[in-house]
């Protein structure tokens, strides 16, 4: 993947071809199933989505497909024994190409992730 100045979701998939394109594809999908109102970006040359500030970021590598979000204490525990299955950094969950996708869980976590920054919107105090 040499190309590094995406200007959409759409340029940066199309730099994949056969099962890696079609994963990322469902992800997608299933991102704007689960937040229909939130904006598709681009944002560190990988897709993203925003709602009250970022919710998700997803990206493809070598053997995998990594899910990337502001993770919480609140969000961790939420989802502990599911997220348990796969390798995580600090700042990724990592999908392995091998398995199916859990398009469930990433629902639900966009989900709980809209709802956590809709908590924070709302918490702010507003300006005058």
């Amino acid at each position: 993947m040499a190309k590094t100045d995406f200007k959409s979701v759409d340029e940066y998939q199309d730099t994949f071809q056969g099962e890696k394109k079609e994963r990322l594809q469902a992800i997608r999908q299933t991102i704007r199933e689960a937040a229909p109102d939130a904006e598709e970006v681009i944002s560190y040359q990988i897709p993203a989505y925003k709602h009250f500030g970022f919710l998700i970021y997803y990206s493809a590598a070598k053997n995998h497909i990594s899910l990337s979000y502001p993770y919480s204490a609140a969000l961790l525990a939420e989802f502990k024994t599911e997220l348990s299955k796969y390798k995580m950094s600090k700042s990724a969950l990592q999908l392995p190409d091998k398995e199916p996708l859990p398009l469930d869980l990433i629902k639900r976590i966009v989900q709980y992730r809209m709802k956590e920054n809709e908590l924070a919107a709302a918490s702010k105090p507003s300006k005058k």
